[in-house]
């Protein structure tokens, strides 16, 4: 009798149950995981990416750098640029714009304009022929050159040359430095998770240096004639991983331009006589290695494995107990979170102060310092010929860990984390016909 009393209450809960109270209990899981999924930040993957390849007759071998600028500055200045020179690490292969192999220099409106169309056609033109895409293909387009920024802008050139669509959604990145290809990458990652999935994201990094040429006295004003060269690159994001080449693990940024000396570290004015150039403050590797520091702090904790995390908090913890005059700062072994590291080209001393500081062998530098020497300082398009070298090496395999640390005007640090999905099938692209020529001994003191 009991159990046939527990079986009708049973049976009338079960007729007291509405349709409603069904369709809830199917419903709020659904939906709570369909919003969960939608909030989700997606993979965003890199298809490929391509460099612009100067021709032969760009390059300025130190001579020929040497009697141009004798006709553009006095002798002391040029004395100086000399000794720079010889102590910079560039190689007698590096190129300029055609317009700054003319005596004087051009560096008007139309000059200028003909190499940044010379640099992002040819690069973008390799990159579509790469992966198959057409300009209709194209959702984003995020193009940065931080000294020059005419009117139309590069993005308005790009779409006016290629026919992208009236719905692209287009940006120019100007005045971000050298690190602004990675500014434009995270710009690229963030607009594509607002747009359809499957979307693609053509990034464009170069610098533009006809018109920059400075023609005035300034020691600091004359180290950008010596050091920047001319390049640039294109690369593919998308949010399809079907062909892609790396998936894009982590973009980390840091700013240290509330404190002045930073903010004027790097710095474009007028000198007494109104010429105008790009200030290089002689703090530049201090400020740098300040922002390094600031930015590895932030992306150490992301990449890093557990036990690198644990001596880095214990030293941390214990700087502040005892005091920071009496230990010295942990610095985290990045080797064991990436196998590649591409460091900006800005120059000999700048890679000398990252190798030191990341304590990275002569090898994990390599391409940084073998891009400078054949290359010169190609601004933020820099690390995409770093990573050039280390596939035209054949290093690169399946599941490595790429570093790319970008330095800027700010001051910036920057760093992007790849892992990589498909190593390259065939060597192409900047380094083809000179790989097997690096590396290269590069001494102090070049003699010429």
């Amino acid at each position: 009798l009991a159990n046939r009393n527990a079986n009708n209450q049973l049976a009338q809960e079960a007729a007291e149950i509405r349709p409603v109270h069904v369709f809830l209990a199917a419903f709020v899981p659904a939906a709570v995981a369909a919003v969960y999924l939608s909030l989700r930040p997606r993979a965003v993957y890199m298809v490929d990416y391509a460099c612009f390849r100067p021709s032969p007759g760009l390059r300025v071998p130190f001579a020929a750098f040497q009697e141009h600028a004798s006709t553009c500055v006095d002798e002391r200045s040029l004395r100086f640029m000399v000794r720079l020179l010889e102590r910079s690490g560039l190689g007698e292969e590096t190129c300029l714009p055609d317009a700054q192999h003319y005596i004087p220099p051009e560096r008007d409106l139309e000059s200028s304009r003909d190499e940044a169309e010379l640099v992002v056609f040819s690069a973008i033109d390799d990159l579509l022929a790469k992966t198959n895409v057409s300009g209709e293909d194209i959702d984003i387009l995020v193009v940065n050159c931080s000294l020059f920024a005419p009117t139309p802008s590069f993005a308005d050139m790009v779409v006016s040359r290629y026919k992208l669509r009236e719905d692209v959604r287009s940006v120019h990145l100007a005045g971000m430095g050298c690190s602004a290809g990675l500014i434009s990458v995270e710009l690229a990652r963030n607009l594509l998770q607002v747009t359809p999935g499957g979307s693609n994201a053509l990034v464009v990094s170069t610098e533009t240096i006809t018109p920059n040429y400075y023609m005035g006295k300034e020691r600091a004003m004359l180290l950008p004639n010596c050091l920047f060269r001319i390049g640039g690159a294109a690369v593919l994001l998308s949010t399809n991983s079907r062909n892609a080449r790396f998936r894009l693990a982590r973009v980390v940024r840091t700013l240290t331009g509330a404190k002045d000396g930073a903010y004027r570290c790097v710095y474009q004015e007028e000198d007494d006589r109104g010429n105008v150039g790009v200030n290089l403050s002689k703090d530049l590797i201090v400020t740098a290695g300040d922002a390094l520091r600031a930015n590895i702090t932030a992306i150490g904790p992301l990449v890093l494995p557990a036990s690198e995390q644990l001596l880095f908090a214990l030293s941390y913890v214990a700087r502040k107990v005892v005091g920071s005059s009496r230990i010295r700062p942990y610095i985290p072994d990045f080797r064991t979170a990436f196998e590649h590291f591409c460091i900006h080209a800005g120059g000999r001393a700048v890679i000398d102060e990252l190798q030191r500081s990341l304590r990275l062998s002569d090898e994990q530098v390599e391409a940084s310092r073998m891009t400078l020497h054949r290359f010169g300082n190609t601004s933020s398009s820099s690390v995409w010929y770093e990573l050039a070298y280390i596939e035209a090496k054949g290093r690169m395999r399946k599941g490595d860990r790429v570093w790319m640390i970008g330095f800027g005007s700010g001051f910036k640090c920057n760093s992007a984390a790849w892992e990589c999905i498909r190593p390259p099938a065939a060597l192409d692209g900047p380094w083809a016909s000179c790989v097997h020529r690096y590396p290269v001994d590069v001494p102090d003191v070049l003699k010429h």
